[in-house]
C-alpha cells in the first residue's frame, strides 16, 4: 500500500464533508465507509457554526485534508492554504486552482506556480490536476509527491472520462502515489480506478447526494476494496476470441 507523504491509509478512500443532509448523516457515512481521510473546505469550516463543525470532524478520528476549493488565483489559493494550516493544524493541503467556471477544470499553469510556493513553505501538497503528462511532470518538479488527477468534472458523477489518458499517466509515473479525484458517481467507477492501479479515490457528491448517503458510503468502501484486490490478483487481459473454460480433453464423442 502506498504512503501519502508520511501516512499510510488503512483504507484508500478519502471522503468529502460537504452537502450532507445533516451532521448525523455525515458521521454515519464516515462510520460505515471507514474512510481514512476527510476533506474539508476552509470556507465550509468558517461558515456559521464553524467551531461545532470542526469539533464534529475531529470526532470522526480520521486524517484531515483541508482544500482550497473555490480558489481561482495563485494568491487566493496560497492564502487559503496558510489559513487552513493554522485552523486544522496539518501540513496536508489539497490544492485546487479553478480555471473554468462551468467545468471546474483546474488552471494547471496557476496550479504549478501555487504548488511550488506551498511546497517551499513546508506544505505537503495534493494537487487537483488533469491527466496531462507534462503537467504531472511539472507538479512533481515543483515538489509535489502525490498527484490527484480528475476522473471527470467535479460533482458530475460521470466516472472516468478518459481511461486511456489515466492509464498512460499511471504507467508513466509508476512510483508516484495517485488519487482519482472528482467525477466518481457510482461504486463501479471507484472499483475501476483501483483496478487501473490508482492508490486511492476521493469523492463527495456521489455519497452526500445519494438517496441513502450512509449506504452509498459503505458501497464505495466495498468497491475500493474490490478494485484494490482485483488489481493485486493480476487480472487476465481481454481476448479477441472465445476460449473454452471447460477442458475438451477426455470428452466423449458420439458417432
Amino acid at each position: 500500500m502506498r504512503r501519502f507523504y508520511d501516512t499510510e491509509l488503512a483504507l484508500p478512500l478519502m471522503l468529502g464533508t460537504a452537502q450532507y443532509p445533516s451532521p448525523k448523516i455525515l458521521a454515519e457515512a464516515f462510520r460505515r465507509s471507514q474512510a481514512s481521510v476527510a476533506t474539508v473546505s476552509l470556507r465550509r469550516e468558517t461558515a456559521g457554526g464553524g467551531q461545532d463543525f470542526w469539533r464534529m470532524i475531529k470526532d470522526l478520528g480520521v486524517k484531515v485534508l483541508p482544500n482550497t476549493a473555490g480558489c481561482h488565483t495563485v494568491k487566493e489559493a496560497v492564502t487559503t492554504a496558510h489559513m487552513a494550516r493554522e485552523v486544522f493544524g496539518t501540513k496536508w493541503i489539497k490544492l485546487e486552482v479553478i480555471g473554468h467556471s462551468d467545468t471546474l477544470q483546474p488552471d494547471v499553469f496557476a496550479l504549478v506556480e501555487a504548488a511550488e510556493i506551498l511546497t517551499h513553505d513546508g506544505f505537503q501538497v495534493f494537487p487537483y490536476t488533469t491527466e496531462d503528462l507534462v503537467v504531472a511532470d511539472r507538479l512533481l518538479n515543483a515538489g509535489c509527491e502525490v498527484l490527484m488527477p480528475w476522473g471527470a468534472p467535479i460533482g458530475s458523477g460521470q466516472g472516468l472520462n478518459n481511461p486511456s489518458g489515466l492509464r498512460s499517466l499511471r504507467a508513466h509515473f509508476p512510483d508516484v502515489p495517485m488519487v482519482i479525484d472528482a467525477g466518481i458517481g457510482r461504486p463501479s467507477h471507484a472499483a475501476l480506478a483501483m483496478e487501473m492501479g490508482f492508490d486511492a479515490v476521493l469523492l463527495n457528491t456521489a455519497v452526500a447526494n445519494a438517496g441513502d448517503p450512509a449506504t452509498m458510503a459503505e458501497a464505495m468502501a466495498a468497491a475500493v476494496r474490490a478494485g484494490m484486490l482485483g488489481k493485486q490478483a493480476d487480472p487476465m487481459e481481454p481476448r479477441d476470441m472465445a476460449a473454452p473454460s471447460t477442458p475438451v480433453i477426455g470428452k466423449a464423442f458420439l458417432q
